[in-house]
């Protein structure tokens, strides 16, 4: 609720606004009840002392309903409006992919191209990496923003085009073989822009204002290549502090392509509606950015040209979020009811899938053919799994991807690790449990005594993991290690030390991390995987998993 009398004038002021701009756009308020459920959804935020989210509801080709709800900048105290400017950071890839179609459109490329025809500054890679690649996350490209991340540099860094180029083409080898998985990488849309500037003469802002901004009358959207811009009407991004308090979260990146658009509710409802009329790009090119990418081995993904293609309780949707600094985007698409959910936040800590799923909850409610995903846990049911899930505690490891998982236990509980966060298991059935939203694992033995776990995911895909032999080496052991390592394709030197027993990794501004042994010369922490290998019986070189990257190869630098 409003902390003060000025801020009920405010949040009133928020509400007259939303109103108004309906109005002027022909659309109708809902049913009283169904507005108040969904300003419910939004009801921690509907204040004057935080920021907060504006939402857009987009019905049969209106807005049919919007409202802020918090603040849009707390030191001039202005409040968030359906007009409000978001980075909508990877929600952007979308109209980078557009941008491509539209160039392919104009037979100046073809998806099947190779990348290196027009960044021939890329190493030959001994795969061919194409256009195609690039907008389905299927490249193998190690992720610039990671590799930035690893050699020291934080989004609020001042970041050019070069910059990002620069850290691409460091890279000696990739990721995976081309098309033979799915790994999301900003690399490959961040190239896309390269390429949409090399082929039509334009850098992809003025591209993509030219050939979609402004024929659908978007008014209020740019692509921020220009960290010093005024933006009119911009939000600014935030994070929350560890005591309640909030801190500025804004970024001085320019590279465009895998994010950068600065939208509004009402800007984004022209862009939904496109995939309706076709008016720029044309129905062929929207249904291929809306057609899954299918992988090497036949498999089906779930990800097409900039956009995610699901269901949600039985009904299809079209959707991407964005994450950026501290911004947070969602549009959620169900086509087949011509009705969309946009959510744009200020807020680093929101989860706009879930409010945008919440909204959709309430607004197609008799739509809907199953009932929520969610499944809450409690020390009750993780418990109830207890007795058979025991038998699996251990470290298990993809052995295509490098990827760890474990299976522990805390009091009572048996717990899921995924290496970031771990959940209660609850049982579904011997050997099966229910993990994390919508997912599950199983338990498989094989002769000879190897034990599998396979992890499947709310889509129904299933990854396979391999039980591994834990090491627990002496603090005597670990001095091996030590000393400083550097990675020519990072630019970067980290140091292990030994401390009270155990590693310790420093790296340029970053505090340091006690890493924890895994299985033989490996070391995790901190969303790191870092693996060795040996010459003469002494570690020679060190080998870098960081989510995004793969194999990222350190050298034993000269004392």
């Amino acid at each position: 609720m409003p902390s003060s009398s000025r801020g009920l004038a405010l949040l009133v002021s928020v509400t007259l606004a939303a109103t108004v701009n309906l109005r002027a756009q022909g659309a109708t308020r809902p049913d009283s009840v169904r507005a108040a459920a969904v300003d419910a959804v939004f009801a921690r935020y509907d204040r004057t002392d935080s920021p907060g989210c504006a939402l857009g509801v987009y019905e049969n080709g209106r807005v049919a309903y919007a409202r802020g709800y918090g603040m849009a900048n707390l030191e001039l105290m202005t409040a968030i409006t359906p007009q409000s400017v978001f980075d909508i950071g990877s929600t952007s890839k979308q109209t980078t992919a557009m941008s491509i179609m539209l160039l392919a459109n104009q037979g100046k490329l073809s998806l099947g191209d190779d990348v290196r025809k027009y960044v021939p500054e890329l190493p030959k890679y001994e795969h061919t990496v194409t256009i195609r690649h690039l907008l389905t996350h299927t490249s193998g490209l190690r992720d610039y923003l990671t590799l930035f991340s690893l050699a020291g540099s934080d989004d609020a860094d001042l970041t050019t085009s070069d910059d990002a180029l620069r850290a691409i083409v460091r890279q000696k080898e990739l990721n995976f073989q081309p098309g033979e998985q799915w790994l999301y990488s900003n690399s490959g849309f961040f190239l896309a822009s390269v390429i949409v500037e090399r082929v039509s003469g334009k850098s992809l802002p003025v591209f993509a204002s030219e050939n979609i901004f402004t024929p659908l009358g978007m008014s209020h959207t740019r692509y921020n290549d220009d960290h010093r811009a005024v933006i009119p009407m911009r939000a600014t991004g935030y994070d929350e502090r560890g005591d309640g308090t909030f801190a500025t979260d804004m970024s001085n990146y320019e590279q465009t392509g895998d994010g950068a658009i600065q939208t509004s509710i009402e800007d984004m409802q022209k862009w939904d509606e496109n995939f309706y009329t076709g008016q720029v790009g044309g129905r062929a090119a929207l249904d291929a950015m809306q057609t899954p990418m299918v992988l090497n081995n036949g498999r089906k993904q779930t990800y097409a040209l900039g956009l995610g293609v699901g269901s949600y309780r039985g009904l299809k949707t079209v959707s991407h979020a964005g994450s950026w600094a501290g911004y947070r985007a969602e549009l959620l698409r169900f086509p087949d009811k011509h009705t969309s959910f946009a959510v744009l936040c200020n807020l680093a800590t929101t989860n706009t899938p879930l409010l945008a799923q919440r909204v959709a909850d309430v607004w197609l409610e008799k739509s809907f053919t199953s009932a929520p995903g969610f499944v809450a846990f409690t020390p009750a049911s993780a418990g109830a799994s207890g007795g058979d899930a025991r038998a699996y505690v251990g470290l298990y490891r993809n052995p295509t991807t490098g990827e760890l998982r474990r299976v522990s236990t805390r009091g009572d509980s048996v717990l899921f690790d995924d290496m970031n966060r771990a959940v209660p298991l609850q049982a579904l059935g011997p050997s099966r449990f229910h993990v994390f939203r919508g997912g599950e694992i199983f338990f498989t033995d094989v002769t000879g005594g190897r034990r599998f776990l396979s992890a499947v995911d709310a889509a129904g895909d299933t990854t396979r993991f391999e039980r591994v032999a834990e090491a627990t080496p002496a603090p005597k052991e670990l001095a091996q290690y030590a000393g400083s390592w550097y990675s020519p394709e990072l630019d970067a030197t980290y140091t292990l030390r030994v401390a009270s027993g155990k590693l310790i990794l420093e790296r340029r501004r970053s505090a340091p991390v006690t890493l924890q042994p895994t299985y033989a010369d490996a070391f995790a922490g901190d969303g790191l995987l870092l693996r060795f290998t040996r010459q003469g019986g002494a570690p020679k070189e060190l080998l870098l998993d960081a989510g995004r990257i793969r194999n990222v190869r350190f050298m034993r630098a000269a004392p």
